[in-house]
């Protein structure tokens, strides 16, 4: 049971907030947003917090919760929260939850705990299944493409999840055009569709676009959930000012260095950020409507410290279509490569 003692009780109109995406060709529909157990859902930060966190998505129709076997610290302590609030919490909503976790990428130094072989991936998910106490995910990913495998074994991989009802849909992430239309080629010759591919995408790295990731998405028939769409909080008006404050990421974070936080990226950033004023709304709501603009993308993934800041990007919305000045304005300043 949970500290208190009563498990939570979902919210009645929980299906009103969001609008719901198929994944590319498929029957899968997906909320226009998702959430991330990346970062602030290992052992570091208080659980009381992280369960109010993911309690309030799913009362705001969030269905989706993406995590992996590296997600902590420690590595499967993400896995592990959520299969605890699933046990506790959910576990009357199973079959309205999207669950999907992720292997390949390194979690220790054996040469199983990493790469894309059938022995890494298939172990990594039934160890998975357990930390979240659960039968089966919905979708099972390849963390990224691992050069020392064949491809081949690693789709298969993917389709004997699937085959074998430990998932129930196949992803990728990570991965570059040229190879994910080929592991889209493949699922596809073993009967299992590539459903989503997971690439990082927001106004400051614009990859997806550059490369014809998106192109191939409509083509190849999967959908986008795509990662950092604020870009690991640098579209927001967080670091705006001339120090990073107190607490930022980018002070902890291994996946944000202060060196980006420049002259330029603030020139660039606080652009943007007088443009979504004018709007009406924060540069975090911009960058996240602005993503959600793409039929290719599904989904965003989102995370929160807060449930205020939940609350906050999901009011992205609530906005007007931008229009085509604003969106000349955007390419100005959204200029990809900023900050990378």
């Amino acid at each position: 049971m949970p500290a208190n003692g009563t498990p939570h009780q979902a919210a009645a109109n929980r299906y009103e907030r969001l609008p719901y995406r198929h994944a590319g060709h498929s029957g899968l529909r997906l909320p226009a947003f998702s959430f991330g157990l990346w970062q602030k859902f290992g052992t570091d930060h208080p659980y009381a917090t992280r369960r109010e966190i993911v309690l309030h998505a799913f009362d705001l129709g969030i269905t989706h919760f993406d995590n992996a076997n590296r997600y902590g610290p420690p590595h499967r302590a993400a896995e592990k929260f959520f299969g605890q609030v699933l046990r506790e919490d959910l576990a009357p909503y199973r079959d309205e939850l999207i669950l999907s976790t992720k292997a390949g990428n390194p979690i220790g130094p054996g040469p199983y705990q990493r790469g894309g072989s059938r022995k890494s991936l298939l172990t990594s998910l039934d160890h998975s299944l357990r930390d979240l106490g659960t039968d089966y995910v919905d979708v099972f990913y390849s963390h990224s493409p691992d050069p020392g495998t064949p491809l081949e074994e690693t789709v298969g991989a993917l389709a004997t999840a699937v085959t074998s009802g430990k998932a129930l849909y196949a992803g990728i992430s990570n991965y570059p055009p040229e190879q994910a239309h080929a592991a889209a080629g493949l699922l596809r010759s073993a009967g299992v569709p590539l459903v989503v591919h997971q690439p990082r995408y927001s106004l400051f790295d614009r990859g997806p676009e550059l490369n014809g990731l998106m192109d191939l998405a409509a083509r190849d028939g999967f959908g986008l959930v795509v990662y950092s769409p604020l870009a690991q909080g640098l579209l927001t008006d967080k670091y705006l000012g001339d120090s990073i404050p107190v607490g930022a990421r980018a002070r902890s974070s291994a996946f944000l260095s202060p060196d980006v936080i420049d002259d330029t990226y603030r020139e660039r950033a606080s652009a943007l950020h007088e443009l979504a004023l004018e709007r009406g709304q924060s540069l975090a709501q911009l960058a996240l409507q602005w993503v959600l603009r793409r039929p290719q993308v599904t989904s965003a993934l989102i995370g929160a410290s807060s449930v205020w800041q939940l609350d906050h990007n999901v009011g992205s919305l609530d906005f007007p279509p931008f229009t085509e000045e604003e969106l000349v304005l955007i390419d100005k300043h959204g200029v990809h490569g900023t900050a990378l």
